[in-house]
């Protein structure tokens, strides 16, 4: 992920390559000097000046320009061409407190158009930008579009002056309702755009902000560290319980890439889904850990294999006591064993009868934990290979124990998993 200081350079870097065709160093100079005459002794020095700019001498430039403003009885045409050379070095010279002298001088006398006058004052928002001088930044940001400026990388420059000014509430509103621009008009938000969001939310401490910056991160860019981000900090949420929910998130990060533990999580993992009742869960968990040469290697290479033979064996006991388990589940009052059998049959492989189960389960009520329920459901569909009932399954999930965190992240799994 961009740090903040990547970002705003982008910003200005990108605000920079719009401005090669904004005021160059003969703009004030020689148009002014074609619509009002200028004496040798004001264009002599100015030339020099306009020179010194071409060559990147920009501080060598504002000091010519001062030879040619101490010529007195100067004429307003002169002025301007002075303003303009000047504006011009002061932009090489990262100077923007003159630039903003020059630009109201030359607004003031008339001579700048609408389109001009916006593109001068990108200049100026972006210079203080770069010399992180962001108050100043952002007034003349909101300066250019009060006045009918609509540059979209204004707008970024806006924004990151906004947040590092420290006004968090702003960059959340306007970046926010940026995003939901772009995707009324079919466009992916830029990532630069959610991880400006994703920092300001984090700066605030505003959750909801925080929770769509990350999740339409993972949507639109996935990417395993970021993955790894987002479902490390599951945990460190208060209402989110950690202990319940440990094999639910194992399940993320094994479909992310994210078993980072290398053998142990893998162990841990299929220990944990034979514990809960699923084996054969955990006999796939360590099939994949040998297929990647994680597990059955090295000193510990026996003792996975001990660990596969107890998911073999785990597998028998389950499917001997099948029948009983079923009718346990139909004679039971609620529907929680078949919440339970369902998932095991869909990780088993027969994610039919687990579907209906999950379905006959949910349909007989008084569970114990009815939003587990829809989350499992919505993986059993996604087991069965039918994404879209996957989905439908896991917006349903509601609630704030976790369940709707975990839902919200399988959704978008889900999506990047097809593309």
């Amino acid at each position: 992920m961009k740090t903040l200081k990547t970002m705003v350079a982008v910003a200005v870097g990108a605000l920079a390559l719009t401005l090669n065709g904004a005021p160059g160093a003969e703009f004030g100079f020689s148009q002014a000097a074609a619509q009002d005459s200028v004496r040798k002794e004001v264009g002599t020095p100015l030339t020099e000046a306009s020179k010194l700019v071409k060559a990147g001498k920009y501080k060598e430039a504002l000091g010519k320009l001062r030879d040619a403003e101490a010529v007195g009885g100067r004429t307003a045409g002169e002025t301007n061409a002075i303003e303009g050379v000047r504006f011009s070095a002061a932009m090489g010279a990262n100077d923007p407190d003159t630039m903003a002298r020059s630009f109201d001088v030359l607004k003031g006398a008339g001579k700048l158009g609408q389109a001009q006058q916006l593109q001068y004052m990108e200049a100026i928002a972006g210079t203080y930008l770069r010399n992180r001088d962001n108050g100043k930044a952002l007034t003349w940001a909101q300066r250019y579009f009060k006045e009918g400026g609509n540059s979209p990388t204004m707008k970024q420059v806006q924004q990151n002056a906004q947040f590092l000014s420290g006004d968090m509430t702003s960059t959340i509103k306007d970046t926010l309702d940026e995003i939901a621009a772009d995707e009324r008009a079919g466009r992916a938000p830029p990532k630069d755009k959610l991880n400006l969001l994703l920092f300001a939310a984090q700066k605030k401490g505003d959750g909801n902000a925080e929770s769509v910056a990350t999740e339409k991160l993972l949507n639109f860019y996935p990417d395993p560290k970021l993955w790894a981000q987002i479902l490390g900090g599951l945990p460190q949420k208060k209402s989110f319980d950690s202990s319940r929910y440990a094999l639910d998130l194992y399940r993320l990060r094994l479909v992310t890439g994210n078993m980072s533990r290398g053998a142990e999580d893998y162990m841990e993992m299929a220990q944990l889904a034979a514990q809960a009742g699923y084996p054969e869960e955990g006999k796939q968990v360590v099939d994949k850990g040998m297929a990647a040469g994680v597990l059955g290697q090295g000193a510990e290479g026996a003792r996975h294999k001990r660990l596969a033979d107890l998911m073999v064996k785990k597998i028998g006991e389950a499917k001997a006591a099948a029948a009983a388990n079923e009718k346990a589940a139909a004679d039971a009052k609620d529907g929680n064993e078949f919440v339970k059998l369902g998932l095991a049959n869909a990780f088993g492989g027969n994610a039919k009868k687990g579907i209906e189960q999950i379905e006959q389960g949910i349909a007989k009520g008084d569970l114990k934990r009815p939003e587990d329920a829809k989350l499992y459901l919505g993986l059993a569909h996604q087991l069965a290979g039918e994404s879209a009932k996957a989905q439908a399954a896991w917006k349903s999930v509601k609630g704030n124990e976790g369940a709707a965190d975990l839902a919200r992240l399988w959704v978008i799994q889900s999506r990047s998993a097809k593309r």
